[in-house]
């Protein structure tokens, strides 16, 4: 075979640049966390990064983008070992790359996907459980969705429901779970009463930056090519996620009077996360106002736990979740084909309510599934090997409870 190498060399590097966005997101995430659980945080996001690598190498690839076993629910072990790719393609796929570059540029999707949901649930689960889980959920929730939707076999793509980088697969899909675990695993103690303030928001701008950077190869890259589309999806994520901090900041400061740089950086995320299903489908415009709209909501969003008693320690409900959920809809929207003319038209180009109902389908039946199945699993490791922390090993802090480290070492004076 020979492969276009301006394409091979931009996979390549969109690979490396979505595997850098999780060390991103443990920053992220650690920065929110009190002191004494920052390591904690760290070693559940760098763990996925090694489970799911294996994981996925060995059946989570082939379970995803397998040739279809019937119905687009799920693909067959055809490429189990990834063995299958050194000499074809992909069921569906005429790539112009190595098909397996192709696994690998996944790979770094569904390493990070699980990586999300930490933070819902940080300070008091288990390590022993989050492991199971991890594993568990890679295998029997993300590997399917990615089928559905990803995959030219799967019901949704089959369906015509559009998603350019994973609103549904990765965001919508890690949100809900990291709700399912919220109600599993109930609350931290003291919240809500105490007041359980980030321990370093310059550690938690430096993640949002990582992040940002790394997100043009999780949108761009996802064009699968060097080419007109993966710099329209470029541009859009970065539109999207500047013109969201703004909105954040905006609704941030008429409720509470100040615009703060936790904001900033939540609201940027929150862009990012928004324009995702929509990168490679929507005009520079639209955006503009996906990404505002996504700003602003994801704000409201993340009062819902406080209304509703979900312990969502680090907001990936509210940013994650109802953000997939804001971008997904409104592509059914703002989609035009002047962009990209495998899509579909939206509502405002003339497209009717037909991609706006597609939407919905994929996004409700996502919600459900991944929520029952996460509950499931969650429930049972409960009942098994227990879910979460004593609330003495809560009280003393995961790092030094759980892995006998301290992130900080202050010199104790004479």
């Amino acid at each position: 075979m020979r492969f276009d190498t301006g394409d091979t060399a931009w996979m390549l590097a969109s690979a490396a640049l979505v595997l850098f966005m999780t060390p991103g997101l443990a920053l992220f995430y650690g920065g929110m966390v009190r002191a004494k659980h920052v390591l904690g945080m760290l070693m559940q996001n760098f763990f996925a990064i090694g489970l799911v690598t294996v994981l996925w190498t060995l059946v989570g690839f082939s379970l995803a983008f397998g040739p279809d076993l019937g119905g687009g629910l799920l693909g067959g072990l055809d490429n189990a070992g990834l063995g299958g790719l050194l000499n074809g393609q992909p069921a569906g796929y005429e790539l112009t790359f190595p098909p397996l570059l192709f696994a690998l540029y996944q790979m770094m999707f569904a390493i990070i996907t699980p990586a999300l949901f930490t933070g819902a649930v940080a300070d008091r689960m288990k390590f022993s459980a989050y492991v199971w889980f991890l594993g568990l959920w890679s295998i029997l929730v993300y590997s399917p969705v990615a089928h559905w939707v990803f995959s030219p076999g799967g019901w949704a793509f089959q369906l015509g429901a559009l998603d350019f980088a994973g609103g549904t697969v990765v965001h919508i899909n890690a949100g809900v779970a990291a709700l399912a675990l919220c109600i599993a695993l109930g609350k931290r103690r003291g919240w809500p009463k105490e007041a359980m303030a980030p321990h370093s928001l310059p550690l938690t701008l430096l993640g949002a930056g990582v992040l940002w950077f790394g997100w043009f190869g999780f949108n761009a890259g996802s064009a699968l090519g060097a080419n007109q589309l993966a710099a329209s999806a470029f541009a859009n994520t970065h539109i999207a996620a500047a013109s969201a901090m703004l909105g954040w900041l905006v609704a941030e400061r008429i409720k509470t009077g100040h615009p703060t740089t936790l904001g900033a950086a939540s609201g940027l995320v929150a862009g990012l996360v928004a324009i995702t299903p929509c990168a490679g489908f929507v005009s520079p415009i639209g955006a503009i106002i996906i990404g505002f709209l996504a700003g602003a909501g994801c704000l409201l969003a993340i009062q819902l736990k406080f209304r509703f008693g979900y312990d969502d320690s680090l907001d990936v409900v509210g940013v994650h979740m109802f953000g997939g959920i804001i971008g997904s809809v409104l592509l059914g929207l703002f989609a035009t084909t002047v962009i990209n003319s495998a899509g579909a038209d939206g509502l405002l180009y003339g497209g009717g309510l037909a991609l706006l109902g597609k939407q919905l389908v994929a996004v409700g039946v996502t919600l459900a599934y991944s929520f029952v199945l996460s509950f499931v699993i969650a429930k049972i490791l409960d009942k098994t090997i227990g879910l979460r922390v004593t609330e003495e090993q809560e009280l003393v802090g995961l790092d030094e409870s759980l892995h006998s480290e301290r992130a900080y070492q202050v010199a104790e004076t004479v």
